[in-house]
């Protein structure tokens, strides 16, 4: 039979007046659509004719009809109509078929479904596209796809979905539960309020399974925001775990009610608020019938008597709760794990001029931050001289460096500072005293139970403006998140005096202790009272103090982010933008970043633009793959400001991965022709290679060496030498045991602490002494292991990896000095060769005069041979001097055993086993609450309605039977070859969680791949164990000077105890040096460019100085030559 070469036959039957030869030709049409769909596009007005209701054709061909008009639209771009007739033709249309027009009208109805189901005040979604939505729920359930079913559940906001799918699998599946959990968590559009109620369902799921997950249970409460119900939760725990039928067959079990709550405490304490925590603490008290202020954890003695009663359990989950025994044992492994390079420290220092204040800042950042945590004053110690050359805002700022150093040491955090802190009767320097309240905050941060007190007073009693303004950053990192009334009214009294100094910095106090509160009262307040004053600085810390009022309530904040973008002041926009970064932060919502990315080339202002980059990293964290791709034409643009939005962008939301996409974007901004665009490149470069070795990724190296060359550089600009001094400390941040990350290790929930220090971090621009607040971001990745009586037991579990793979990076070696060694002169061939010239003429004259001379010819090519062998050391031919073979080198080991107490960071915590044969096992996954972690692929950017996409989530279609929404990301492949070689050589261990592959069967590539896919967030943490051998001897792990084995909050710090720092002990006469180099005199402010405190201040130097100061805001060319 010949193939049809045109439709034009079968159009022309379209005009016949018998209905059955029309019926036969649209049936045809139909057939053929696909391929003669240009020539029926010419005569569509007639099918849409013959599809309408007065057609004289039967239902069947009119439904056909439309089917056909529809496909034709679909061939031509429009998509609503190509739904629309897709709508019309009811049974013709079936949404099973497969083929790229039905996933694309079916991507399309879904998309309009939820547009129409997120409707509030709207009227009910389309009857035939729910039909659509139904049916293919109802074809994913049957496939046994159930992820894609409750992707399109949560997408479409159907909470009878959820059910009724986890109803399909016999109400067993957890694993589908958990996976349910990271979604609705992890993505974006869903929205404030069905989260809370699909939270709500989850929580009535994991209590109907045959045992109840309560690690799951117990975040969505912290999600929910419901601190009652938690008391309730480990209140029933340990009940259980004390009723004499549970108690002996289920203790020291997978399944012990003890270990689990204890396990969920420490979870509680690392992740929820302090608010919420105090209010669990005060319900326990009163439920369990105890002492409210009792809490203090029983040291080893009686612990074990402790646990042996309800009341005894209580006082002890209370006493975690209050967040102090995490913070200690995290301390106790940072000074036990330091590895700070100091000759990296001291290079930077001999490259920079201690007595501009750019630089005496950026070492003392880089010191703080490659020091953070560990207690470690030791270069402060070696190098007063330079410390002592601190001035003014300088001084503050090195002091307040001293709350990074010692952050969470909250036991001696009080002594240490104690000189510094304003005292009655006496005073010393105003910027001392302030950076040390400063400091005090950073110590205490998130958890300033015990300071808070002393900074109220100080706010309350204190006029001097330099010691207000660290007084109120202080209490707002102390106190955040409490929601404290009396607290923000001393703030805001104190923003009233309109003192610009003391005023912003009571801003951002305000924001960060009503955080996520978005209380009606503080935003009227701060919103009128920014309208009202003149300063700018006030204005920007009530911009993004409102920013913080609204953090996490993502379309709740909605009014507010409409109000701030829409207000003529550029600084209010400003905030606006940050109010959208920290609503939605880690959602990845399409509405968010569609809004950001017009902001940012729309608005007038270069501060909002930038503002508007940046922000995308806080949206997209989840998913950083999907960054470089996004901000890729904006790193080109013509605007520095702009440009140099991307570099922060790339930094957050790429913290820790070693993503070459990210690596390949920033390293030729390392050369931008503008300096602050360098500098953004620079520290957005040590973010992404935090934790990074040469093996793991050789680029490191690279990055390093372009750190000293910069700084080396005598004519480099001095913001892009602010940028390398700075990032030579961040990317060795605690001793190079800690990841900058924005989400938490338990589930990869949001990390507050995280999320608003890096936005607060990102203020540097406008104020150097903001960038102290990076370290709230620090994470440590460490993996403790706790027993059942909370005392850390010496055992040791497997890393199936290579060690080279996650080995510390190398010290950097210090120059020696080279010794002048005497060189031979060098005989040139030329030379050689007029010699030999000169030798035969010597022999022909000799004959002449009949001299007997000895006949040899010289060889061909002798000169060039004599010349050589001058030049040669005669011992070369000795066999003496002969090469020996070079040995092999032995093969590395496919896996490594590590201890107690040791570094995991998160790529490597994928590999973690825990041995069969260990006494020791985690009562948890070591990855989080869930026991398989599913990675969520939200290509945000991407509109839905592409051709041939399925638009949930940004997917591509997928074939017949595959994922439709939601899917994990195509890491299966890799987790296969690993899994195969980790059965062939790797030693038997048991998974504890996460998919445990060897890595050695991995390239370092895939491994980076995988850690930038994770959902996780900073490695293992703080585990609780069960003990397979609870009758043999225990062996503890010494930690500290103290006794091995001892209670965890027992343990002491363990300064220097294995650290190659070297001896960190701070002495009476040490500590009173430091003090007297901080103590001295405030100096007048001199030379505006000894006195420079921001980058902002830097360019509007650089265009007072005109030629040679830099490019000038908003300007797109190479600045001028010095």
């Amino acid at each position: 039979m010949v193939a049809s070469t045109s439709a034009a036959g079968l159009l022309s039957l379209l005009d016949e007046p018998e209905a059955e030869i029309q019926a036969y030709a649209i049936a045809e049409l139909d057939k053929s659509v696909h391929q003669f769909w240009a020539e029926i596009a010419d005569n569509i007005d007639r099918i849409e004719i013959l599809s309408e209701a007065s057609s004289p054709l039967d239902s069947a061909t009119r439904n056909l009809a439309s089917l056909l008009a529809s496909k034709v639209y679909f061939h031509l771009g429009e998509f609503d109509d190509a739904l629309t007739f897709a709508l019309g033709a009811d049974e013709a249309f079936n949404v099973d078929a497969g083929d790229e027009y039905t996933e694309s009208i079916v991507s399309k109805a879904i998309e309009s479904y939820i547009e129409q189901n997120s409707a509030t005040d709207g009227p009910q979604p389309d009857a035939r596209l729910v039909k659509i939505v139904n049916s293919m729920f109802t074809r994913c359930i049957n496939a046994g796809e159930y992820k894609p079913a409750i992707g399109i559940a949560l997408e479409t906001r159907r909470l009878d979905t959820i059910e009724a799918v986890f109803e399909h699998t016999g109400r067993k599946d957890q694993e589908l539960l958990s996976y349910t959990l990271e979604a609705v968590m992890g993505i974006g559009g869903v929205g404030f309020v069905f989260r809370q109620q699909v939270l709500r369902l989850l929580i009535k799921l994991f209590q109907s399974l045959p045992h109840p997950d309560n690690f799951s249970i117990a975040q969505c409460f912290v999600y929910l925001g419901a601190p009652t119900e938690v008391a309730d939760l480990l209140l029933s725990l340990v009940k259980q775990g004390h009723e004499a039928a549970s108690a002996s067959s289920t203790a020291n079990s997978e399944r012990d009610p003890l270990l689990i709550a204890y396990q969920c405490a420490f979870d509680l304490a690392e992740s929820a608020t302090q608010e919420f925590l105090e209010t669990v603490r005060v319900d326990l008290a009163s439920k369990a019938g105890g002492d409210s202020s009792a809490g203090e954890m029983q040291t080893d003695d009686n612990a074990a008597s402790s646990s042996s009663t309800v009341a005894g359990c209580v006082s002890r989950i209370r006493s975690i709760l209050l967040g102090e025994e995490s913070i200690q044992l995290y301390l106790d492994f940072l000074i036990r794990s330091n590895h700070s390079d100091l000759t990296v420290l001291k290079s930077v220092k001999e490259s920079l001029d201690a007595r501009n204040s750019i630089y005496h800042s950026a070492m003392t950042f880089s010191n703080a931050f490659m020091n953070a945590g560990t207690t470690s004053d030791r270069f402060l110690r070696e190098n007063l001289d330079w410390l002592a050359k601190a001035s003014n805002w300088s001084k503050f700022t090195a002091t307040a460096a001293l709350g990074v150093i010692n952050k969470g040491n909250l036991k001696e955090g009080l002594t240490i500072l104690r000189p510094y802190l304003p005292q009655d009767g006496f005073t010393s320097s105003a910027y001392s005293e302030g950076g040390s309240l400063f400091a005090l905050g950073l110590i205490h941060a998130n958890h300033g139970t015990e300071v808070m007190d002393l900074l109220t007073n100080q706010i309350k009693t204190n006029e001097g403006e330099i010691v207000l303004h660290g007084a109120a950053l202080g209490i707002g990192a102390a106190g955040m998140a409490t929601g404290s009334l009396e607290v923000y009214e001393e703030l805001r009294n104190r923003l009233y005096s309109d003192s610009a100094v003391a005023g912003e910095a009571a801003g951002y106090a305000m924001g960060m202790v009503m955080l996520g509160t978005a209380n009606q009262r503080a935003v009227e307040e701060m919103l009128q009272y920014a309208h009202e004053t003149q300063h700018e600085k006030i204005i920007r810390g009530l911009a993004m103090g409102l920013a913080l009022l609204f953090y996490g309530l993502e379309d709740k904040a909605d009014t507010m982010i409409d109000t701030l973008l829409g207000d003529k002041d550029p600084i209010l926009r400003y905030g606006g933008v940050y109010t959208i970064a920290l609503a939605y932060a880690g959602t990845g919502d399409n509405k968010a970043i569609r809004r950001l990315l017009h902001i940012a080339v729309s608005d007038t202002s270069d501060d909002v633009r930038r503002a508007a980059v940046t922000s995308l990293g806080f949206l997209l964290f989840r998913n950083p793959t999907q960054v470089p791709r996004i901000v890729q034409l904006l790193s080109e643009s013509y605007n520095p400001h702009v440009r140099y939005g991307s570099t922060l962008a790339l930094g957050i939301a790429c913290a820790s991965t070693g993503l070459d996409e990210a690596v390949d974007l920033l390293m030729p901004m390392a050369k931008d022709p503008v300096d602050f665009v360098r500098q953004g490149a620079y520290i957005a470069l040590s973010l992404i290679m935090l934790q990074q070795n040469s093996e793991l990724n050789p680029r490191v190296t690279e990055i390093r060496e372009l750190y000293s060359k910069v700084l080396g550089d005598k004519h480099e600009e001095p913001m892009a030498k602010f940028g390398a001094a700075l990032s030579s400390g961040l990317i060795d941040a605690g001793g190079r045991n800690v990841t900058c990350s924005l989400q938490s290790r338990i589930g990869g929930n949001n990390n507050m602490m995280g999320i608003v220090g890096m936005a607060l971090f990102t203020q540097f621009w406008y104020w150097f002494p903001m960038a102290h607040f990076a370290s709230l971001a620090f994470s440590p990745t460490a993996l403790i292991g706790l027993d059942r009586e909370l005392r850390i037991p010496d055992f040791e579990f497997v890393s199936n990896a290579r060690p080279s793979l996650f080995r510390y990076p190398e010290t950097t070696k210090k120059d020696k000095e080279k010794k002048v060694e005497k060189v031979e002169t060098a005989v040139l061939s030329t030379t050689a060769r007029a010699r030999q010239r000169q030798k035969a003429k010597e022999r022909e004259k000799a004959v002449k005069e009949g001299m007997d001379v000895d006949d040899v010819k010289p060889a061909v090519g002798a000169g060039k041979a004599d010349a050589d062998s001058e030049m040669k050391d005669a011992s070369t031919d000795t066999p003496a001097s002969a090469a020996k073979k070079p040995r092999r080198k032995p093969a590395e080991p496919t896996s490594e055993r590590l201890q107690n107490y040791s570094r995991v960071t998160p790529a490597q915590s994928k590999f973690v086993a825990f041995p069969s044969d260990s006494r020791y096992t985690p009562v948890r996954a070591v990855q989080g609450i869930s026991t398989t972690k599913t990675n969520f692929h939200d290509d945000s950017a991407n509109p839905v309605g592409v051709k041939g996409a399925l638009g949930l989530l940004g997917n591509a279609t997928p074939k017949q039977g595959e994922s439709g929404t939601a899917t994990p990301l195509g890491q299966q492949k890799d987790l296969k070859a690993g899994a195969q070689a980790s059965a062939a050589t790797a030693k038997p261990a048991a998974p504890t969680g996460a998919t445990t592959a060897a890595a050695s069967a991995l390239t370092p590539d895939e491994i980076r791949k995988l850690r930038s896919r994770s959902s996780g967030g900073s490695g293992a943490g703080i585990l609780l164990l069960v003990d397979r051998r609870s009758t043999d001897s225990f062996r503890g792990l010494r930690v500290s000077g103290g006794d091995e084995g001892g209670d965890a909050a027992a343990a002491g710090a363990a300064n220097g105890a294995t650290a190659p720092a070297g001896n960190d002990e701070l002495s009476e006469a040490d500590r009173a040096a430091i003090e007297a180099a901080l103590a001295g005199d405030d100096e007048n402010i001199g030379e505006e460019k000894a006195n420079i405190n921001s980058v902002r201040d830097q360019q509007e130097q650089g265009r007072r100085d005109g030629p040679g100061g830099g490019a000038a805001p908003g300007g797109g060319g190479p600045p001028a030559a010095h």
